[in-house]
């Protein structure tokens, strides 16, 4: 290692650790450990322009480990970001771009969001498939416009989370050998040495998987480093580069489980930076001839320059094949993929069939949708049947097989939409959505247009019982910000709900039925809104208003017809998504939820405590008030109180005290 290198090296530790320190709040150890490592990748292997962070040809880098966020934002402003000085001053402050854990979006060169551990090294493998599709795709024996690698920092947090073992395990599958993890290796946790819980053979367990494993004894030497990503970019499989690092190098604290998330204090950072020979009177601190040094605008232009070189050639050999690379990465729906036959269907469906032949539809027109589902392709009805199977030996094609893990194939649908240029979704029963809700909450925090198919909504599942039968998911995931949850009542609502997933730029949960039912004259294009008279009652205003979603909307239109008969007319208000609702104007909502109709009923065969912010104080809601039980649907749904005469009954009565 030459003096500059060292010396840059040692900067980049004391940025990160004076960050921590200014905010009095962070992780210092992380970042003393990998530094040499971080260092390697941005300036000496990385192919990246910080002035064009998005050049689609980009390196990726991903801080799987996300708690050590000071040495990314340190990295970032020396190689020459837009991240100034003194953002890395405001470090974990409010509205500073560089808050505690890297948020995409938010920070200049932050390829996702990170933090809960294991996400980033998933969504990592998201990347890498992505690459590989688009370069099946669009590459040409003369011009690879789609070449590049995903890199990872890893800790041992990661690597103890179970979607990590998920991950891992399809990524040497898929033989994806432009994924190279770099695993810092320092054996300690928050609660001291990792022996406490964590003693198997990580090398060994990589290397069962199928990965090719390299082993370092040495985290912060640079040449060995480079010359392992140089021997990883020889194997066609996803390579971990095990760096044995000392958490807090340099520090007082070093090799501690105290360095991991505690400040040094101004004693221990004196202590640090006279052992990397720099003044500890004086922070933030960056020699001019490091900032020449580490400045890769202009070495990240000329790169980009290759390429946009290379891509102009491209255009002129196959203007085609060029101008459609373009189309996948815009992410606006083209014109025509919403047409009459698209909604076109008849007589009753279960809604996981309605979406099997959307999606379907949906795949004529879409050449970068991709996805599939954790093993229930038949179930889910997720595959798309022009299209071929994605796998080691075949790039192009665009079903997956992500086998039975739920958590890891909704992290990799996040890395497939983060990298661009493809629309993805995933699929699996609707009670497991709790196994991806870590994955899922990020797709809302990044605000991506993943679709989540999410089939036998409810204790409509019948004969598979509780376990398989969800009661309180609607509720829970309608609490997380920014994800729309769209619970269609009929086929041409399923159409609604593909729509609305694929314009909202946000993620979307398409919750359907196992059992048929039927399509209604008036459904389509109105559940576009998100809840819609689907039929008026006979007078202006109505004596009451029935609302449901899904399933129960036919019990709630069975109803009405009760009451009509003794002449009470109820309006029926199908609500399948109360996202899209709620951002409706108020003149909409009133004509639809008029305050002056007092009697309403919601039903759902789910906990329902959504429902409250519509029927109000002297409405009355029929959900369920416990778990399922195995049997026939139909006997479980009159069994709990989900038919038309129930739902009668208690507008009978609101009316009647009315």
């Amino acid at each position: 290692m030459n003096p500059i290198e060292l010396k840059s090296i040692n900067t980049l530790r004391l940025l990160a650790v004076d960050e921590v320190q200014s905010a009095n709040s962070g992780h210092p150890g992380m970042p003393l450990g990998t530094a040499a490592m971080i260092y390697t990748l941005f300036r000496k292997i990385m192919r990246h322009n910080p002035a064009d962070p998005t050049w689609r040809n980009r390196d990726r880098f991903v801080l799987s480990g996300g708690h050590g966020s000071a040495v990314l934002y340190a990295i970032l402003h020396l190689t020459g970001y837009d991240l100034p000085m003194d953002e890395l001053k405001r470090f974990r402050q409010l509205d500073s771009k560089t808050p505690g854990h890297p948020e995409y979006g938010h920070t200049v060169g932050v390829e996702t969001t990170t933090g809960p551990l294991g996400q980033g090294l998933t969504t990592a493998v998201g990347f890498a498939i992505a690459e590989t599709h688009l370069a099946a795709e669009f590459n040409t024996p003369k011009s690879r416009i789609v070449d590049h690698y995903t890199y990872v920092e890893c800790g041992d947090g990661d690597l103890m989370e179970g979607i990590a073992s998920e991950s891992a395990s399809l990524a040497a599958t898929l033989k994806l050998g432009k994924l190279i993890v770099l695993y810092d290796d320092n054996e300690i946790s928050i609660e001291g040495d990792t022996d406490l819980a964590f003693k198997e053979s990580v090398p060994d367990r990589f290397r069962a998987y199928g990965w090719f494993v390299i082993e370092l004894s040495d985290g912060n030497d640079v040449d060995t480093i480079e010359a392992a990503i140089a021997r990883a970019k020889t194997d066609d499989r996803p390579t971990l580069i095990v760096c044995r690092t000392i958490i807090g190098y340099g520090s007082p604290k070093a090799g501690t489980a105290s360095v991991h998330g505690e400040p040094l204090g101004a004693e221990g950072l004196a202590t640090t930076k006279k052992s990397f020979g720099f003044d500890p009177e004086q922070s933030f601190v960056v020699p001019d001839d490091v900032r020449e040094y580490m400045d890769m605008r202009k070495l990240g232009g000329e790169r980009q320059a290759e390429w946009n070189e290379l891509f102009s050639e491209y255009k002129k050999i196959d203007p085609d094949k060029a101008e459609r690379f373009d189309a996948w990465y815009d992410t606006a729906l083209p014109s025509g993929v919403d047409n009459d036959a698209l909604w076109t269907f008849d007589g009753k469906s279960a809604t996981r069939n309605s979406s099997g032949a959307v999606l379907n539809r949906l795949a004529d027109l879409l050449p970068n949708l991709i996805g599939g589902s954790a093993d229930l392709a038949p179930s889910n009805k997720s595959d798309m049947k022009k299209r071929k199977w994605y796998s080691a030996e075949d790039r192009s094609g665009s079903n997956i097989h992500f086998g039975v893990r739920e958590h890891a194939m909704a992290a990799i649908a996040n890395g497939l939409a983060l990298h661009g240029g493809l629309r993805s979704y995933c699929a699996t029963f609707f009670v497991f959505s709790d196994y991806m809700r870590g994955s899922m909450r990020l797709s809302a925090l990044m605000k991506l247009p993943v679709t989540y198919i999410l089939t036998h909504d409810s204790i409509g599942v019948g004969e598979d019982g509780p376990t398989h039968q969800p009661v309180e998911q609607l509720d829970s995931l309608r609490a997380v910000p920014n994800l729309q949850v769209f619970r269609p009542a009929d086929s041409r609502e399923v159409v609604a709900g593909w729509l609305t997933a694929l314009t909202s730029g946000l993620p979307t949960c398409l919750v359907l039925t196992r059992q048929d039912l039927p399509l209604y004259a008036n459904s389509g294009r109105g559940a576009l809104q998100g809840g819609y008279v689907l039929s008026e009652s006979g007078k202006a205003t109505p004596d009451a208003i029935l609302m449901a979603s899904g399933s129960e909307v036919e019990q709630a239109v069975e109803a009405q017809s009760i009451l009509r008969a003794e002449g009470i007319e109820a309006r029926v208000v199908s609500m399948p998504c109360m996202e899209l609702f709620d951002a409706q104007d108020a003149e909409y909502k009133e004509s639809v939820l008029p305050n002056a109709v007092r009697a309403r009923v919601a039903m759902e065969a789910a906990t329902g405590q959504a429902w409250y912010k519509y029927i109000g104080l002297d409405g009355a809601l029929i959900g369920m008030e416990g778990f399922g039980a195995s049997g026939p649907a139909k006997l479980l749904f009159k069994k709990y109180g989900f038919t038309g005469e129930r739902a009668a009954d208690t507008v009978r009565a609101l009316v009647g005290k009315r």
